[in-house]
């Protein structure tokens, strides 16, 4: 089956043609480092993370561009507020985000630029906008003229009247709806010097100006989440075309995580930040439960449902845990045809995953019945289904933080042997034994649940 995805230009589920056969160009808008990430701002790695893994798994040559915006309105108040140097704020945080995408397994970019490091590169956009009639300057600042380019709009599907570009005022707007290229430079803010006066950058032009450098005129997916469709996608489209850039074919955007049916932002105060997350459940188990939804799905937040991910995530690790322990190594294996067809339409990873939990229950029936080889070719399946997810419960990344999973797979031997003497123990009907072991581990803190596909555990508080 062909890879398809949902095109937001497009406003439907297309078939994935990469402009050079083998080789994909994708650009995901990156982080404002402004503050300490929360899940929110990690779900959109982890969602095209997911999609560059399919890409390379199905045999493509993927360059991966993610940008950093460090210069920016809130980067600049959030640090005078703090009474400290902005690029200090900017680095600080550019660090946290990237030691949160790292513990969540989410793969380094092939390239991770700077805006402050594109200026250049800005200063000589401007001038092809002006020169081609799409953009003027004012009072030293310079500014994308919107009704000039007929499209305008196209993306987002608003009228040109109702838009309201919801950025910091400068002067010398010829309409109310025309958005910032350059910023007239202010006291005490950083500048760079242009021919139309010291300044600052637009968030939108940031953005063109990398993709194009590092990924030419036209390249294949351009990604982000879904509350940057209007304004900056949709002026980064207007900058491109008023360019004369074809810029972007496929743009995928990935839904909010919310709480309380808000998205979460630290405005509305309802962050959860990654620090704070990964010291309650382990990075790939919030890595599994952040993946688990659609991408283009609203993700709801709950302690309930982090807890419920994380247990489906201990059965599927328990199950390649145990044949390893009773069969040995577990190679990599042959996907599922499922989960083949879940992927390549339009990333279904919860029909995904409910396949990897079917390829699960059968190993478990084969492991159980003695069938090592079966249950061997299972978890090999198993484990390379997780890995184009992101969550091989035996990649090496996830041992990377010291011996905890091992010590899991240990204690899973244990607590199975105990299981099964209790599973046992209700088939004779004896129950004083089966009341026996499950009172002997809840003291452990270990916590069973009883399901029609028979007993799984879970460490309490976890």
């Amino acid at each position: 089956m062909t890879l398809r995805l949902h095109d937001t230009a497009a406003r439907e589920v297309r078939e994935f043609v990469p402009l050079h056969p083998g080789r994909v160009t994708i650009y995901l808008c990156g982080a404002t480092v402004q503050g300490v990430p929360h899940i929110g701002h990690v779900r959109s790695g982890i969602a095209f993370d997911v999609l560059r893994r399919w890409l390379e798994y199905k045999g493509n040559d993927v360059l991966f561009v993610r940008n950093v915006t460090d210069i920016d309105d809130k980067i600049l108040r959030k640090a005078a507020d703090a009474g400290r140097p902005w690029w200090e704020w900017a680095a600080t945080h550019e660090r946290e985000f990237a030691h949160a995408y790292d513990a969540l397994g989410v793969q380094p970019p092939s390239a991770e630029p700077r805006a402050t490091g594109f200026v250049t590169q800005m200063v000589e956009y401007m001038e092809r906008l002006i020169a081609r009639g799409h953009a003027y300057a004012s009072d030293g600042n310079v500014y994308f003229d919107v009704r000039s380019l007929p499209d305008y709009g196209a993306l987002s599907g608003q009228k040109l009247d109702d838009m309201h570009q919801g950025e910091s005022a400068g002067t010398g707007k010829r309409n109310a709806q025309d958005f910032t290229l350059w910023k007239a430079a202010k006291p005490g803010e950083p500048s760079w010097p242009t021919p139309w006066g010291p300044g600052r950058p637009g968030w939108h032009l940031e953005c063109s100006a990398m993709a194009t450098s590092l990924l030419g005129s036209e390249f294949d997916i351009h990604c982000g989440g879904m509350d940057l469709i209007f304004p900056h996608h949709e002026n980064e489209i207007a900058q491109a075309h008023g360019a004369g850039d074809p810029f972007a074919r496929y743009w995928l955007h990935n839904g909010w995580v919310t709480m309380g049916g808000e998205k979460m932002s630290k405005s509305l105060g309802n962050v959860v930040a990654i620090p704070a997350m990964l010291q309650r459940v382990r990075a790939v188990e919030l890595r599994y439960y952040l993946g688990s939804a659609h991408y283009r799905s609203m993700l709801e937040y709950s302690e309930g449902a982090l807890t419920e991910a994380a247990a489906g995530y201990r059965r599927i690790e328990s199950f390649v845990g145990r044949v390893v322990s009773r069969v040995g190594a577990v190679p990599l294996g042959e996907i599922h045809p499922d989960f083949a067809a879940a992927l390549d339409d339009d990333l279904g990873v919860p029909a995904a995953l409910a396949t990897i939990h079917n390829v699960v229950r059968e190993g478990n029936t084969a492991l159980e019945a003695g069938d090592g080889e079966a249950a061997l070719a299972a978890a090999a399946s198993v484990r390379t289904m997780m890995g184009v997810l992101g969550v091989d419960p035996l990649d090496e990344h996830w041992a990377e933080g010291g011996d905890e999973t091992d010590a899991m797979s240990a204690l899973d031997v244990l607590v199975h042997a105990e299981l099964d003497r209790r599973t046992q123990a209700r088939a004779e009907k004896d129950w004083a034994t089966a009341d026996a072991v499950r009172d002997r581990m809840s003291v452990a803190g270990i916590e069973v649940t009883d399901t029609p596909d028979g007993p799984t555990w879970a460490l309490k508080g976890k």
